[in-house]
């Protein structure tokens, strides 16, 4: 019995021996690990392979939007340099923020800007500070040349603020004489009757003795070029250069189009305030397509907004008017540095400017100087400029004999003898002055 029992328990360790070896073998076949779970089923497998394309696909993705990033951050940098470091004698945060405005940082630059003037706005009251407004003993008014053709001397600007100091609103010569004949004369006022410290600044331009030209800058038009007239001003035109000022707003801002040296660098718009330049030089502003309109004596038209004086007042609904329309970078009812230009109703152009200016203030002083017809042109502190030039024609007009219109702007005559990022109007004395006006009646 003993032996018998050993032999059954031996063969029965043979036949689960035997078993367990076949079970390994079955699962050695299946690719099953002896005691591990059944391997994953084929779309198991397909959604593992597919998770690792997802995971590499991300990958690639991030190091691609990476390069993108980095590739953006140098072009950025490369741009933003160049911006502040091209030539001219604008300070390098006007550069800076210039850079910032056209590159998606408009809205930012608007709402820094907004809360600055709106901290910063003009004192109520008060007096001009000394030799703001010029006495008029001191003005010396020359003996007009006999034969020469030219406008009469404008009168005194009516004042806005009552009653008038001294020398307020009275004109005075400026710049070269133009065949023995004052060509510019200049006057300052105060531009509204509540903010009686602020002095602004006019300037009379008569086209029969001088001739205006549309100058590029080196940023505005942003196309176009290249162009023929453009800063700085040559050497051999400083000889008769008389004045220079500020064109208008950035094209992108300017709601209108630019057309110089037959080109359209930017489409003009119907219904635009436009300051249009004749082939002979001489000017005039007027509203596209009701006063002006294309045609081949036409040299050049710079756009910018619409009209601010018609009809000899200011426009109706201008104290009221939309923010953006006059300047959306610090707002319509803010009191900032503005500029305009208009044309009187026998031709001469008469350009205003000063510190805490609405739009409805500057429209204001512009048509007590005369002007039927007005645009507002650059505001803000950086661009609004004018110069005249004490020379005798003939020779060089420099930085050095340069002055500004107001002691108050804030950038020198030597502006527009380097390069400048924007477009400006030149003012030249006449070789011969011409005895009538060609264009369009100023009625």
């Amino acid at each position: 019995m003993h032996h018998t029992g050993v032999i059954d328990q031996a063969t029965d360790d043979s036949a689960r021996t035997r078993s367990a070896e076949r079970v390994a073998e079955r699962r050695s076949r299946e690719g099953r690990p002896e005691g591990g779970q059944p391997p994953p089923g084929r779309s198991e497998r397909r959604s593992a392979a597919d998770r690792r394309r997802r995971r590499r696909r991300r990958i690639r993705i991030r190091r691609a939007v990476a390069l993108v990033v980095v590739a953006g951050m140098l072009f950025g940098v490369v741009s933003a340099v160049g911006a502040v470091t091209e030539p001219g004698n604008a300070a390098l945060s006007v550069r800076w923020v210039e850079w910032v405005r056209g590159h998606g940082g408009a809205r930012v630059v608007a709402i820094a800007e907004r809360v600055w003037y709106e901290h910063h706005q003009p004192p109520v009251g008060g007096r001009p500070a000394p030799g703001l407004i010029k006495a008029h003993s001191d003005v010396k008014v020359p003996v007009s040349a006999p034969g020469v053709a030219h406008l009469p001397a404008p009168p005194s600007i009516a004042p806005i603020v009552t009653p008038a100091l001294a020398g307020e609103g009275q004109w005075r010569p400026a710049g070269p004489l133009v065949d023995g004949v004052p060509a510019i004369y200049v006057a300052d006022l105060r531009p509204d009757p509540v903010h009686t410290s602020l002095v602004a600044a006019v300037a009379w331009m008569d086209p029969t003795l001088l001739s205006f030209r549309l100058f590029a800058g080196a940023q505005e038009p942003p196309t176009g070029g290249p162009w023929k007239y453009m800063a700085p001003i040559a050497s051999s035109l400083r000889p008769t250069l008389a004045a220079a000022f500020n064109s208008g707003f950035r094209m992108q801002d300017a709601q209108g189009g630019y057309y110089a040296e037959g080109k359209t660098a930017v489409p003009l718009v119907k219904g635009a305030a436009s300051l249009v330049i004749f082939r002979n030089g001489q000017a005039t502003v007027g509203q596209w397509g009701r006063d002006v309109s294309m045609g081949s004596d036409i040299s050049s038209v710079r756009q910018n907004l619409s009209l601010i004086v018609d009809g000899g007042h200011p426009v109706a609904g201008l104290r009221r008017a939309p923010t953006v329309q006059w300047g959306a970078t610090v707002g319509g009812h803010l009191l900032v540095w503005r500029s305009g230009i208009g044309v009187t109703s026998n031709g001469a152009l008469v350009y205003a400017a000063g510190p805490g200016l609405s739009a409805y203030s500057l429209a204001d002083v512009l048509a007590h100087a005369g002007a039927v017809r007005a645009m507002e042109l650059d505001i803000n502190t950086d661009w609004v400029n004018y110069f005249y030039f004490d020379h005798a024609v003939g020779q060089p007009a420099s930085p050095s004999n340069g002055q500004r219109l107001l002691p108050t702007m804030l950038r020198p005559p030597l502006r527009y003898f380097e390069g400048t990022a924007r477009d400006f109007v030149g003012v030249f004395a006449r070789p011969r002055p011409v005895g009538h006006l060609t264009s369009t009646p100023a009625g």
